[in-house]
C-alpha cells in the first residue's frame, strides 16, 4: 500500500528563505508557480523571449528570465518544459549550475529514467507529479482544494530531499488531496502504459474501430459519432465518481449484462497479451529509444500519424456535431 502524505506531514518552512525556478511557463508550469507564490514562496520563472509562455508569466506579475539566469539563482529548480527538450535545456543552461546542495525537480520520470538526464551526485533529484492538467491545479488550488500528486526520491544528497519535494508539493496544493509516495521508474513505467493503452491509445483506438464498424455497416456518422464517441464522457464521469459499480448501477440493466457478457470478447486474452508486450517494451526501454529517435529525425512518423487521424471521418465529423453544441465551449 502506498504511503500518502498530507499537510501535516509537509513543512513548508522548508522553502523560506530559498528561491524556487520554474523552466517553461506551459501547462503545469504557470500552475506551479502561481500557487507557489501564493503560498509565500519566492519564485522565478524561465522562458523563451516573445513566446506565449513569455508573455503570459508576465502577464501574471513574474519578472522572466532566461533560464540559465533562473539556474543560477535558485536553490530548487522544477523542469517544467515538455520532455522532448529536457535535455537540450538541462545540458545548455541547467547543468553547470547544479552545485553542491540544489535540488532538481521534475513533474514526470522519463528523462532520468532513461538516463537522458544523468544528474551530478552532489545534488538531490527529486519529483512531484500533480495529477491533473495544469489549469485544474490552479483552479482546485484557488478554491482551497488541490488535486492528488506523486513524490518520487531518484538521489538523496542533503538526506531532506523527500522533505524538501513533499514541502514543494504543499506549495503546489497537492498536500491538500494527498500525495502518494512511489519511484521515477514506477512512475515513469506506469505512466506511459496507461497513456498507451488506456487513456490515449486504447481509447482512441476503441472509439475509432467501432465508429467504422458502425459505418461500414450502413449507419449514419453522426449515429455513429454519438454512440460511440459523445456519450463516453457520461459514463467515464460515473466510473470517476464512484468506479465501475457505480456507473453499472446508473446505466440500464440491458447495458450491464452487454458490459458482462461483450466486453470480455472486445478485450480478450489477445488484447491482454498486446498490453503485455507494450509493457515490455517500455521497461526495456525500446519505447523510449523509439520515441527518442523519432524527435531527433525531426518527427517524421509523428507528423504523418498525426496529420492522418486528424483526417479520420470521425474528427470531420465530430467537428460538426459539436459546433452544434455551443455549451461544450463553456
Amino acid at each position: 500500500m502506498a504511503k500518502i502524505y498530507y499537510e501535516s506531514d509537509a513543512n513548508l518552512d522548508l522553502l523560506k528563505g530559498k528561491t524556487i525556478g520554474i523552466i517553461g511557463y506551459g501547462s503545469q508550469g504557470h500552475a506551479h508557480a502561481q500557487n507557489l507564490r501564493d503560498s509565500g514562496c519566492n519564485v522565478m520563472v524561465a522562458e523563451m523571449p516573445a513566446t506565449e509562455g513569455w508573455e503570459s508569466a508576465s502577464k501574471d506579475g513574474f519578472s522572466v528570465t532566461s533560464a540559465d539566469e533562473v539556474a543560477g539563482q535558485s536553490d530548487i529548480i522544477m523542469l517544467l518544459v515538455p520532455d522532448t527538450i529536457h535535455p537540450r535545456v538541462y545540458h545548455q543552461s541547467i547543468e553547470k549550475y547544479l552545485s553542491a546542495g540544489k535540488t532538481l525537480m521534475f513533474a514526470h520520470g522519463f528523462n532520468i529514467h532513461y538516463a537522458q538526464i544523468v544528474p551530478p551526485p552532489n545534488i538531490d533529484v527529486s519529483m512531484i507529479a500533480p495529477k491533473c492538467p495544469g489549469h485544474m491545479l490552479r483552479r482546485l488550488y484557488t478554491e482551497g482544494t488541490g488535486s492528488p500528486a506523486l513524490v518520487a526520491v531518484y538521489q538523496d544528497a542533503s538526506g531532506r530531499a523527500k522533505d524538501t519535494a513533499l514541502a514543494y508539493g504543499r506549495g503546489i496544493g497537492c498536500a491538500r488531496a494527498g500525495i502518494l509516495e512511489t519511484t521515477f521508474s514506477e512512475e515513469t513505467e506506469t505512466d506511459l502504459f496507461g497513456e498507451q493503452t488506456v487513456l490515449c491509445g486504447g481509447v482512441s483506438s476503441l472509439i475509432k474501430t467501432a465508429f467504422e464498424v458502425l459505418v461500414e455497416a450502413g449507419y449514419q456518422p453522426e449515429i455513429a459519432y454519438f454512440e460511440v464517441c459523445h456519450e463516453l464522457k457520461l459514463i467515464v464521469d460515473l466510473i470517476h465518481q464512484g468506479g465501475l459499480s457505480y456507473m453499472r448501477y446508473s446505466v440500464s440493466d440491458t447495458a450491464e449484462y452487454g458490459d458482462y457478457t461483450r466486453g470480455p470478447r472486445v478485450i480478450d486474452e489477445s488484447v491482454k497479451e498486446e498490453m503485455e508486450g507494450i509493457l515490455s517494451e517500455i521497461q526495456d526501454g525500446t519505447f523510449a529509444r523509439e520515441w527518442i529517435l523519432e524527435n531527433q529525425a525531426g518527427r517524421p512518423s509523428y507528423t504523418i500519424l498525426k496529420r492522418k487521424d486528424a483526417e479520420h471521418m470521425l474528427e470531420v465529423v465530430g467537428k460538426k456535431l459539436r459546433d452544434m453544441m455551443p455549451w461544450l465551449k463553456g
